[in-house]
């Protein structure tokens, strides 16, 4: 049950967030500029409001993730952080002597009460609406991209990745006490996750009961990964590995195993946009939600930078129609119109190759025609014939016999002159210098806030993940913008 009004806190201790917590703290700042009350608004119908046990308030709940993401902790290290640290529990609308939630009620939140919500574009309204009522957006450009996350289970096993984490306990309790390997259980010898995790649980009881040790901070952070990969997989994740990760491209030569969260930025830095797809999709398919979504921030859009992934004809089409300036360099292979088998077959900007409906990246590439001799050229990508043969959609696709499967795509340049010859304008080249900012904001999220791996498992997870990630380096970049304007 939650409250429908707020409490006043009658601590006699409250005055000292006023000695320890200073007026230049970003958490002070991040309280006095947002009003959290929107998030009990758009959360009442998952709570009763008139029977049952009081609920931990919701928007206490919220603030919790939140710290998690501007501080890149876990579920456990958070709360434990929140009940010393003076800032946080100011942040949380706490009393000093208050206690804090049990971490597992965290995990429970974002189950039971977060989803449907529409987190993830609720948040970046709720920031970029900010950021125009306080006049910080005076830009009418968004640039575009795509960054790539990895999953937390990678392409591991689930037994392969419960042995990892408790063989990185081990190794922080060996270093302080070598004596602890007599303590621990034997190691199973069976290939059942069920056995792994009933090991990983053994130990985790053993090192809990040598508090001395478990107090270590070293340890004491391994631990706590163990504990909530144990749960993950007792609990979530049915012992199997993340079932909606997909395998992405980066380049030709490299790939990931995860997710997508593409993004659409302004001038002034701030995430407009966001949709979190797994890895495999296609850039280039996402511009005209990024751009529709932050045109429903409110925020007016005139021009929209990009690479060559969001320079397909559909896009450069609806750029014309809704007058806007689209500055991304034509790439010959994915602008051209009129393919066979469009939907079975797209192409992967970072690699530079097609990638059929089953995820096969062709091998190879090359033109035939020559130039100048009255006939279109083309562009003939070459499919390893051996995955075709085994292919469970190669009804249809791959002819019994066939000694290759090639897939080609006409290369009309001449379909884009209006967009070529902008390209090759000084103004063209001018407003491409802004493409960097994107790629800062996606090294920014990764390496401050943790976003190169998933904290979850799942889509709903990495849409979680996105949101509050996204909502914390908003705010982090409102207030730098607050601050040069004074």
């Amino acid at each position: 049950m939650i409250s429908t009004q707020e409490t006043l806190n009658l601590s006699p201790y409250m005055a000292i967030y006023d000695i320890v917590v200073p007026k230049d703290n970003m958490l002070r700042q991040i309280g006095e500029l947002v009003d959290f009350t929107f998030i009990l608004d758009e959360l009442k119908n998952k709570y009763c409001l008139d029977n049952g046990r009081n609920a931990v308030p919701p928007i206490r709940m919220f603030k919790y993730l939140l710290l998690k993401s501007i501080f890149d902790l876990s579920d456990v290290d958070v709360v434990e952080r929140s009940k010393y640290d003076m800032s946080f529990k100011f942040f949380l609308d706490m009393a000093p002597e208050d206690d804090v939630i049990n971490p597992s009620s965290l995990t429970k939140f974002r189950k039971l009460r977060l989803k449907d919500v529409g987190l993830l574009d609720m948040l970046i309204y709720k920031t970029v609406d900010i950021a125009l009522e306080k006049k910080l957006i005076t830009s009418k450009t968004i640039i575009v991209d795509a960054t790539h996350t990895k999953s937390r289970y990678n392409q591991k096993s689930p037994k392969e990745f419960l042995m990892e984490k408790s063989k990185n306990v081990r190794k922080a309790v060996y270093q302080i006490d070598e004596s602890m390997k007599e303590k621990f259980p034997s190691k199973t010898t069976s290939n059942e996750v069920q056995d792994e995790l009933d090991y990983c649980q053994k130990v985790i009881t053993v090192i809990e009961k040598e508090e001395h040790i478990a107090r270590i901070p070293a340890v004491q952070e391994k631990l706590n990964v163990l504990k909530e990969v144990v749960e993950d997989f007792a609990e979530q994740l049915d012992f199997s590995t993340d079932p909606d990760a997909r395998v992405g491209h980066k380049t030709a030569d490299s790939s990931f195993f995860g997710y997508k969260t593409h993004l659409a930025i302004n001038d002034e830095r701030l995430i407009t946009a966001a949709i979190v797809t797994t890895g495999e999709k296609s850039d280039g398919k996402y511009l005209q939600e990024l751009i529709e979504k932050s045109q429903g921030t409110g925020m007016e859009i005139d021009t929209v930078i990009g690479d060559t992934a969001y320079s397909e004809k559909d896009n450069i089409h609806y750029a014309k129609e809704n007058k806007l300036q689209l500055v991304a360099k034509l790439n010959p292979s994915i602008t051209q119109g009129g393919r066979a088998k469009e939907d079975e077959f797209e192409f992967n900007k970072d690699a530079g190759m097609y990638v059929c409906k089953a995820g096969h990246m062709a091998i190879r590439k090359a033109r035939t025609n020559k130039k100048n001799v009255g006939k279109n050229q083309r562009q003939t990508y070459y499919f390893d014939i051996e995955k075709c043969k085994t292919c469970p959609f190669r009804d249809g696709c791959y002819k019994e016999g066939a000694k290759s499967k090639t897939y080609s795509v006409t290369i009309k340049s001449t379909e884009h002159k209006e967009q070529e010859a902008f390209q090759n304008s000084e103004e063209f080249k001018e407003i491409a210098k802004s493409r960097y900012k994107v790629e800062a904001k996606n090294s920014e999220i990764k390496q401050r806030h943790g976003y190169d791996v998933a904290t979850y498992a799942g889509l709903f997870g990495m849409q979680m993940q996105g949101a509050m990630t996204i909502f914390a380096v908003n705010l982090k970049r409102i207030l730098t913008l607050m601050k040069e304007v004074e």
